[in-house]
């Protein structure tokens, strides 16, 4: 809107002279600029929504491809995804195309990952749930090691994620839903981002700040597709569970 009120303002010196022309410039240029940034918007949200399938599913093919072979753990993960996500049949085929040609030969993973990343223009949330499904795919077996940690580490990096990302999601990985062990309280607390030592108040900000930007509602708006609201829904329950581990363990 800044730009439409700087430009209009400008015109209306130009054109009238004197304060008021610059007011009366200002003025018309912010209220032609918001149908245009609106547009705008939308048509982001749209360019989105069609990437986050494609570019989510052919940068998993090339994960699950990393190191030589896709074993049958990853095809079985793949596969569940595609029932979680409710894709229908053409919504199968599609995410199965964008696979193969992420695990085919000469598949460039840094641009496909640059080329979503461009398209989020740093809408967190939405690049941590893509780096989110990658991870489900390397932890087919239960576990990551060191490669696939290193090779999440990439991508992240790609997005514009940092380490402390990737290892707060490999944290709601080992956390999963388990009671308030010692190993669970330590992936609680790095599911929500904060340290051990940190304040009830640093713990209840850091989970509202999560719901809050993981809503699925607030995702959806962000261009995230109605098939990925299952994978945004559980991702706000791993919060919460993180949340309530936290306070049982200090009650």
């Amino acid at each position: 809107m800044m730009i439409g009120l700087i430009v209009g303002g400008l015109i209306g010196l130009l054109l009238r002279g004197g304060i008021l022309g610059l007011v009366l410039g200002a003025v018309l240029g912010y209220f032609l600029a918001r149908p245009i940034m609106a547009a705008l918007g939308k048509t982001q949200v749209g360019q989105v929504r069609r990437a986050f399938i494609d570019s989510t599913f052919s940068v998993m093919g090339a994960v699950c491809k990393a190191d030589g072979v896709v074993s049958q753990d990853e095809i079985r993960v793949v596969e569940q995804l595609f029932a979680r996500l409710r894709l229908g049949e053409d919504g199968r085929e599609d995410a199965r195309k964008a696979f193969n040609r992420g695990k085919a030969a000469g598949f460039d993973l840094d641009a496909e990952v640059a080329r979503f990343a461009g398209l989020c223009r740093g809408q967190t949330p939405l690049l941590n749930m893509f780096l989110q499904m990658q991870l489900a795919a390397v932890a087919a077996d239960g576990e990551v090691h060191a490669e696939e940690h290193a090779l999440l580490l990439r991508i992240a990096r790609g997005l514009g994620l940092s380490e402390a990302d990737v290892q707060r999601l490999e944290a709601a990985l080992r956390g999963g839903g388990r009671g308030p062990s010692r190993d669970d309280l330590a992936a609680a607390y790095a599911t929500l981002g904060v340290q051990a030592d940190a304040s009830d108040s640093e713990v209840r900000q850091a989970y509202r700040r999560l719901m809050s930007e993981n809503h699925p509602d607030k995702l959806a708006a962000k261009g995230l597709p109605e098939s990925m609201r299952p994978v945004a829904e559980e991702k706000t329950r791993n919060i919460t569970a993180a949340y309530d581990r936290i306070k049982t363990a200090r009650a």
